[in-house]
């Protein structure tokens, strides 16, 4: 398959997969070759755009295919990933990889019985400014993450932990590289019966912890993170493709030299201006989609086993045994009271 472009189809006619599919359209190294949906309009509207055949049915297309991604509600994973696994074909499963971690160890325990390829769909890995962070190197001692909006009206299958709060989970425990010591959280349905506002501390066995904040109920939308270490102080904006970064280390001497003559008391601390002891400077990002990033490794790793994709299936798992910790937290700190309820 080295040097052929890798037979695509999208499972799942929404959203995300008019997403995937737009993407899929245009990339060199893939054909787009079909959508599956249930509903089979809503399959033909979206292949009328590629011109490509539609199906209501994954059997269907099993012979037609070398990879898919499967863009359809959390609760249907596990069956549709089986189907395409069992027949050694590639898999892109959209975020989070399962309804639950039971069923995310079953993905991950057919991807190795079949030597397949499995990736999830945490877009927010490809994000420029996250590619940013991983460049750097950077090892934290303390992240803070904040991710709200107005409410979407969709993705109502799942709290904000499983929608939206997931994709700094996956870049926290990429950046932190530690087991998790401890988890504390609490959260509140306000809409739904799951939460839709959530925030939640993790506390890892290298001595890193982490805040992270989610809400679909904000007035505006922000997605910001600040990561803290001996190196540098990181602060980003997802929405902007921002960031900036400050480091002391250009002039340590400079403030070694400051600290000794402070405590000798022959030095006027009021000259000097702190910000001219700091190397600051603005992130150089790329403006790039992040799902055409995730599709561009995805594939890589479909044609040349050498390369894995940006997130595989085992920290799909990681990421959902997390949000499952912070479930957990949520139902221990549950709030019983009702909105109006002053009694």
């Amino acid at each position: 398959m080295q040097d052929k472009n890798v037979r695509v189809a999208v499972i799942g006619a929404g959203k995300m997969g008019t997403i995937h599919a737009k993407i899929y359209d245009q990339l060199p190294q893939c054909e787009l070759v079909g959508i599956v949906d249930i509903d089979a309009k809503k399959a033909q509207r979206l292949a009328t755009r590629y011109n490509c055949p539609t199906y209501t049915d994954c059997q269907d297309i099993l012979d037609k295919v070398d990879a898919v991604t499967v863009a359809t509600p959390t609760v249907t994973h596990l069956n549709l990933a089986r189907i395409f696994i069992k027949n050694k074909i590639a898999v892109l499963i959209e975020k989070p990889l399962a309804a639950n971690v039971k069923e995310g160890k079953k993905i991950v325990s057919l991807a190795k019985k079949n030597d397949s390829v499995v990736a999830v769909g945490h877009s927010e890995r490809c994000n420029p400014v996250a590619q940013a962070i991983k460049r750097l190197d950077i090892k934290p001692k303390f992240i803070d993450a904040d991710r709200i909006s107005p409410y979407p009206f969709r993705s109502t299958d799942v709290g904000v932990v499983l929608d939206v709060m997931i994709h700094d989970i996956d870049i926290i425990l990429s950046l932190a590289a530690s087991k998790i010591k401890k988890v504390d959280a609490v959260g509140v349905n306000v809409v739904e019966d799951n939460e839709d506002i959530c925030s939640a501390r993790i506390v890892f066995e290298n001595g890193c912890l982490a805040n992270i904040t989610a809400s679909r109920l904000a007035l505006k939308t922000e997605r910001r993170v600040r990561v803290f270490s001996r190196q540098a102080y990181l602060s980003v904006d997802y929405l902007k493709k921002s960031g900036i970064l400050i480091k002391a280390d250009p002039n340590i001497n400079v403030l070694k030299w400051i600290q000794e003559h402070k405590v000798a008391g022959d030095f006027d601390l009021t000259s000097v201006n702190w910000p001219d002891l700091l190397h600051i400077e603005q992130l150089d990002i790329d403006d790039k989609e992040p799902i055409r990033l995730e599709q561009e490794a995805f594939l890589k790793a479909v044609t040349n086993r050498a390369y894995r994709p940006e997130v595989n299936a085992e920290e799909g798992l990681a990421a959902l045994e997390c949000a499952q910790r912070i479930l957990t937290s949520i139902t221990k700190h549950k709030w019983n009271e009702k909105i109006g309820d002053d009694t």
